[in-house]
């Protein structure tokens, strides 16, 4: 690096130097417009993006309805991050972090809310009781992997994605820096799914769900067009695990939920019905 940088005594924000997202970076929380949330006929009420965190709740959504649990059905409304929406008051009231997802239950009196995708994904999984065992051992190896997970993926995200593939400039020394540790994180998946068929053991489970929109679609070349990059082949199981989850029906329908770019047999933007993703998918090419 040649240009080192002297941090102030105070430090102020520089909205000239935030790359794509100055415009809805700032230092502080909470609500900056009005605007309520829309509620659909069901009692599951989601408000997402198909981001990688976005992708895990869409995606238990639909491999429970996939079970035949009719009471997991659900409006997903979309929530646009670049606009701002997640900034609304409607939203905040939900989710004072103002980050995607956020649910509401309105089975319930009162209605709950839960944000943060991993509290989200174990609340469904105890509502409705499946992905997640009973069993006191094999429930903490879950429990486990999917906590690694919510510490780890900021890293990918927020770390190496942002500077390999976001960032206003490329810099050599925090690229390197998170690309050394995404990559001992691959390693890391790489020896637990060398031993196991899913990532906790030999059921698909929450921890399957939470990390495959994030190392499965990195590895599959899905997020940063990073795969050469960091050499996923050489993680030959975590791509075996990555393509072997790919093929689930309720992960194709789930992925796709809450978008709105790529080509037209990948966007859903909004969800009410089976039939909504149902109709996308028909338009994909044979």
């Amino acid at each position: 690096m040649t240009n080192e940088y002297t941090p102030p005594q105070v430090w102020t924000v520089d909205s000239e130097n935030g790359g794509q997202w100055a415009s809805i970076n700032r230092a502080d929380s909470g609500a900056r417009h009005e605007k309520a949330l829309p509620i659909g006929e069901h009692a599951l009420q989601l408000y997402s993006l198909a981001t990688p965190n976005g992708q895990k709740v869409t995606i238990m959504l639909e491999e429970l309805l996939a079970l035949g649990v009719v009471d997991a059905e659900y409006d997903a409304y979309l929530i646009n991050i670049g606009e701002g929406n997640q900034f609304s008051s409607g939203f905040v009231d939900i989710n004072p972090n103002s980050k995607i997802p956020a649910l509401v239950d309105h089975s319930v009196d009162p209605e709950l809310h839960v944000f943060e995708s991993g509290a989200i994904l174990l609340y469904l999984a105890d509502k409705f009781g499946h992905f997640l065992p009973k069993d006191i051992a094999a429930r903490t190896e879950v429990m486990n992997w999917l906590f690694w997970l919510q510490g780890s993926a900021p890293y990918l995200g927020g770390g190496f994605g942002h500077f390999y593939a976001y960032a206003p400039e490329k810099f050599e020394y925090p690229i390197n820096r998170f690309t050394m540790e995404t990559k001992r994180q691959l390693d890391v998946l790489d020896k637990q799914l060398a031993k196991n068929k899913f990532i906790a053991g030999d059921e698909y489970s929450i921890a399957d769900i939470a990390i495959w929109p994030w190392y499965g679609n990195l590895v599959l070349g899905n997020i940063y067009d990073a795969a050469e990059f960091l050499d996923v082949e050489s993680y030959v199981h975590v791509v075996e695990w990555a393509k072997t989850i790919s093929e689930r029906k309720a992960v194709q329908r789930g992925k796709i939920v809450n978008r709105s770019w790529g080509e037209e047999w990948e966007q859903v933007p909004e969800r009410h019905s089976a039939e909504d993703i149902d109709m996308v998918l028909k338009k994909q090419p044979k």
